[in-house]
């Protein structure tokens, strides 16, 4: 079903996961606009994690809707709903590390309308696709790393990899997860610039716990609790919200 308003490119509808008896998450509505920079942030055990994931179709939803870029994607494959448009990268890295930098950009390029690893056999002869990965090495600071093997990069390369690849699918809707998780504070600054340099036109969705660079991307924030949507705002409205504060006070003092 498509929806009638193409103006956001996710929506959920009373989205609820349950796990041994545990709720994830609990009635979780939220709207985010096409071209928006959205935070997800939250103490740990949140909800946060969680609701990534049914968004993005690595766990099934047990109640509600997700719709994905102005289609109903609550039961779509985490494949159908990269087709789409959705891109994502992982807390914990997700990399081939005996290919090249170049072979990864392109097995993602090809993951990205449908095709599988059994492309890599022919990946030399495809000039157009491989001119594309050049230029998505280009925009994340790889250009210089393309022959190398993965396993050779430095953890921070392997971010920018790990972006690059999210890239290399055209996406629509780019979702990072921890994205500096391990980095040291130049790479986490070489990181946030090559994410403000996204084309203004791609969503982003980011779960990130350092909260400067939070401040620095998000457009609006939203706060899980315990499952729950707590609040929403600008991060400016976000850093005087006393209930905000209460809520890592507490996680603090635990």
């Amino acid at each position: 079903m498509t929806l009638p308003d193409q103006q956001y490119a996710i929506v959920t509808r009373q989205v609820s996961k349950t796990f041994g008896g545990i709720k994830a998450v609990q009635g979780v509505d939220i709207a985010v606009a096409v071209g928006e920079r959205r935070a997800l942030i939250g103490p740990n055990g949140a909800g946060k994690s969680t609701l990534f994931n049914l968004i993005t179709g690595e766990i099934s939803i047990d109640e509600g809707q997700i719709h994905v870029l102005g289609r109903d994607a609550t039961r779509f494959s985490v494949q159908r709903r990269a087709r789409l448009g959705l891109g994502r990268t992982y807390q914990i890295s997700q990399l081939f590390l005996e290919l090249s930098v170049e072979q990864s950009l392109f097995l993602a390029s090809a993951a990205g309308i449908g095709l599988g690893l059994s492309l890599l056999n022919g990946w030399r002869d495809r000039t157009e696709d491989r001119a594309w990965t050049r230029e998505v090495a280009g925009q994340v600071g790889l250009a210089d790393h393309l022959f190398r093997r993965v396993g050779e990069l430095s953890h921070g390369l392997q971010r920018q990899l790990e972006l690059g690849m999210a890239f290399a699918m055209r996406p629509r809707l780019v979702m990072l997860d921890e994205p500096a998780a391990g980095l040291s504070p130049a790479e986490r600054q070489t990181l946030v610039a090559l994410i403000q340099a996204m084309a203004p036109d791609i969503t982003l969705i980011l779960i990130e716990h350092d909260m400067d660079i939070v401040m620095q991307l998000a457009q609006r924030i939203t706060v899980l609790h315990r499952g729950v949507v707590v609040t929403e705002g600008t991060p400016g409205e976000i850093q005087k919200n006393s209930m905000v504060q209460r809520i890592y006070l507490g996680e603090a003092h635990v």
